[in-house]
């Protein structure tokens, strides 16, 4: 079979242009993906309430950082489809990365590592590790847990803080470790512990959730501080300033505080119970003066 050589250069030419056009593809932003397929594919989790889950069979999906995700989206690419796809703190980076997800939407903490990979929006959430205690106990702040049992789950961030705080303040707790946190909070609900230390948004979830929420509270100052935010692809500026903007409007016109209180403070579903989380100083600061520092920021 012969093959002329105009048909071959005819051929290459076809190739380069095709290889040219896959490559103005993968180098063209986040808005220009979104408004040639007509669509934008948000990553959010099942299972992390308030922030991101799965609500009945029918797998709706809401939640504060999900509402947030979808008012913005709807600020600025209005005309787009949303499809949702379940993700989990392992995958979400990667699939941000390749493409498969044009924004983040779950409780992902931004630090310094992360920032490497893929780009955060402002801060819409600020996680602090504080204890929960019975509202009977009389105990409204750490200094009160020297020599006392303090309960916490094995593995998490809580217990490195209450070792770094007992060589700070030279103080000792009697730290009993949980195997999860249901342990945890049980511990504390028997009376062999007088204090839960965790997230305080994971501290509501258990509070709300438990026999008799209000014999319980959130109380004492952070041991820690770790920003939560969207996510989206590195190096797309005009898609980071797209979504800062739309977060910065919100912010600006009290919008964010109205969707923060529905979801930590207001009633919410399955079981239309109140997490009874109100906006902590530190994210009521990071609305009037926006960033979006990484974690290592907060530790100093």
């Amino acid at each position: 079979m012969r093959i002329s050589f105009k048909a071959i250069a005819a051929a290459a030419a076809l190739l380069a242009l095709s290889l040219g056009a896959t490559a103005q593809t993968a180098a063209g932003g986040t808005l220009d993906k979104i408004k040639s397929s007509g669509k934008v594919v948000l990553g959010v989790r099942e299972a992390s309430p308030p922030m991101a889950y799965m609500l009945g069979a029918g797998e709706k999906y809401v939640g504060y950082h999900v509402e947030l995700c979808e008012r913005v989206l709807k600020d600025i690419a209005p005309q787009a489809k949303l499809e949702y796809m379940a993700v989990t703190a392992q995958n979400t980076i990667p699939l941000v990365q390749n493409g498969t997800l044009d924004i983040g939407c779950g409780p992902t903490t931004n630090n310094t590592a992360r920032q490497q990979q893929v780009a955060f929006a402002l801060t819409t959430y600020v996680s602090e590790v504080r204890m929960a205690t019975k509202v009977d106990s009389g105990i409204t702040n750490l200094d009160q847990l020297a020599g006392r049992n303090v309960s916490a789950s094995a593995g998490t961030t809580a217990v490195q803080l209450l070792r770094k705080r007992e060589r700070a303040q030279n103080v000792s707790y009697n730290t009993m470790l949980g195997k999860d946190h249901l342990e945890s909070f049980l511990l504390m609900e028997s009376g062999r512990a007088d204090a839960f230390v965790l997230d305080d948004n994971l501290l509501a979830g258990i509070i709300a959730n438990s026999k008799n929420p209000s014999a319980y509270r959130i109380v004492g100052e952070p041991l820690g501080s770790e920003p939560i935010a969207l996510l989206f692809r590195k190096d797309d500026p005009a898609f980071k300033a797209a979504v800062d903007e739309s977060l910065r409007r919100m912010m600006k016109s009290g919008d964010l505080e109205k969707i923060y209180t529905k979801w930590f403070v207001a009633a919410i579903p399955p079981k239309n119970t109140s997490l009874n989380l109100p906006m902590s100083t530190t994210l009521k600061q990071l609305i009037a003066e926006p960033n979006d520092k990484p974690l290592e920021a907060y530790a100093k």
